[in-house]
Formats: C-alpha cells, sequence, structure tokens
C-alpha cells in the first residue's frame, strides 16, 4: 500500500498535536485535544499524548494477525494510559484526548474505525466518495457554540465564549449521550465507529484532521469528490495550503465562525492497495 501523508501545526512555533504513521497495510491519524484555556492536569501535554497513543497504535498493528480494531484501540488507550497515572491526573475531563481514525487492508476487506471528529473518505471506482465520521462531538458543541460563534476571533469576548464552551463540553466526553474519545478509559474503544467494505473497486482512502477537512465541512471550498481529484492531481499539502490561505483571508472568524481561526491540519492518502493473501493462522494443515 502506498501512503502519502502532509501535516501542518495551527502555528509555527507550537507542537502540532496530530499525528499520522503507516504500517504496510494499515494507517492511523489522530487529532490530540487539550481543553485550551484550562489548567491541564497531565505534565506531558497534548502532542506527547497522540505520539504516544499513534506509536501503540501502530505497534499492534504491524502485528498483522487481523485483530479487532475496537480490541486494538482499548489495548493502545490502557497501555499509554498506564504510562502517565502515577505522575498525572488522568481521568480529569482537561486531561489530553484524541480522535481516532484507522484504516486497513486485511485480506480482501478494508476495515475501519472512527472515533470522534476526524474524516475517513472512501474512493470507490465509478461510485460517490463515502465519507466517514463520527458526528456526536458536533452534535453535541452545536448546543454551546452560538455565543461563541457571534464573538470575533482574537476578542476577549471570543476567548470567554471559547473557555465557557469548552467547559460544557467537559461534562459530556465519554458519557452515555455525550461523545467518546480516546483518553483514559479503554471502554471508549467500543463506542467507535467500525465496519468493513470489499478492497476490490476502492481505489484510495484519505484520513484526514478537522482542520484539514474544513475545506469541505467548514469553508465549503470543494465538494468530496473535488478534494479527492486534488490530491490525486497534487497531493495532500495543496489542500492544507488553500486551508491555510482560507484561513488567513478570514482571521476573525466572521465569514466562517469556528473556535480556531487556524488549526493543525493532517491528511493521509492511501492508494495501491496489496492483493488478498490467506493468513498462515488460518491455513489448517
Amino acid at each position: 500500500m502506498q501512503v502519502v501523508t502532509a501535516t501542518s501545526p495551527a502555528k509555527p512555533d507550537q507542537p502540532n498535536e496530530d499525528f499520522t504513521g503507516a504500517v504496510p497495510n494499515a494507517v492511523v491519524l489522530l487529532d490530540g485535544a487539550g481543553l485550551a484555556g484550562t489548567t491541564s492536569t497531565c505534565l506531558h501535554g497534548v502532542a506527547w499524548y497522540t505520539r504516544r497513543l499513534g506509536g501503540a497504535l501502530l505497534g499492534q498493528l504491524a502485528a498483522d494477525d487481523g485483530q479487532d480494531l475496537t480490541a486494538i484501540l482499548g489495548q493502545a488507550i490502557a497501555q499509554v494510559a498506564d504510562a502517565h497515572r502515577d505522575t498525572c491526573d488522568i481521568s480529569d475531563p482537561s486531561s489530553p484526548s484524541a480522535t481516532v481514525t484507522i484504516f486497513r487492508i486485511d485480506d480482501n476487506r478494508a476495515d475501519y474505525l472512527a472515533l470522534a471528529d476526524s474524516v475517513l473518505v472512501l474512493d470507490h471506482a465509478g461510485d460517490a466518495p463515502e465519507v466517514i465520521t463520527d458526528g456526536r462531538v458536533d452534535a453535541v458543541g452545536s448546543r454551546y457554540r452560538a455565543a461563541m460563534d457571534a464573538a470575533p476571533n482574537g476578542t476577549i469576548e471570543h476567548d470567554q465564549a471559547l473557555r465557557e464552551y469548552i467547559e460544557a463540553l467537559r461534562a459530556h466526553r465519554n458519557q452515555p449521550g455525550g461523545f467518546w474519545v480516546a483518553a483514559d478509559d479503554p471502554g471508549a474503544a467500543a463506542e467507535a465507529l467500525t465496519g468493513s467494505r470489499p478492497a476490490e473497486g476502492l481505489s484510495s482512502a484519505v484520513l484526514l484532521s478537522d482542520g484539514a477537512s474544513r475545506i469541505v465541512d467548514q469553508f465549503a471550498l470543494a465538494d468530496w469528490p473535488g478534494v479527492l481529484a486534488l490530491i490525486a492531481a497534487e497531493g495532500p499539502a495543496e489542500v492544507i495550503r488553500q486551508v491555510r490561505a482560507a484561513e488567513t483571508s478570514d482571521p476573525q472568524g466572521r465569514r466562517w465562525p469556528r473556535a480556531k481561526t487556524h488549526d493543525d491540519a493532517t491528511l493521509a492518502r492511501c492508494t495501491r492497495f496489496p492483493p488478498g493473501r490467506r493468513r498462515m493462522d488460518r491455513v489448517s494443515k
């Protein structure tokens, strides 16, 4: 499988809290979250969390043993939680968390997992793209964002409204009726959206953090077929370039109200999927 990636931090002087990586037949993309404007109870920070969790996921996917993706995610969450539970209050809602998107080719099947609001786009030859995302974060957030969207970015009013918005989200993180992210509880993995599609006829799969998917779902600069064509022609970095140009043209969020003027943006495009093969552990003597 061929994987081409591009990533960009929201600001050059800040760490990139997204993560993407690949093994021969699988790709992961994480978008880290800490509650900006609040005091974190983790000594390590969001970028540390996404890199640790991403590395743990890749380590398990590299085994290529066909294990269920929810089990892989649950084990990775537990591994990272154990790595800092003695130094950090990992159960506090302000502790680091992440969206998780996994795409894997397993024999003649394409498997996926989506937890929180990153986006996976499957390009089926001859058909409309299939867009997979976990919309529960946005569904909860839409109840609380009116004041934040009404205030221009960069103002005291917007900063205050953003803090209030984040505080309101806290009560819904990893709760029934709320939204689910990778944080301290391995049980969140069971809440992920999962599925499989035939690998045959799949032209590409594109994973995007919400800072990159803005090109469609916030800025409406293109539709998903257009984005897939753009990436195929000019590469994933061109999507980020266009997103950055749009953000810069609207620094106060008057045209496109949003929590952050700029956001970390990451894409991974997967093509040339490996042919199906029989695993040795599935061959009976």
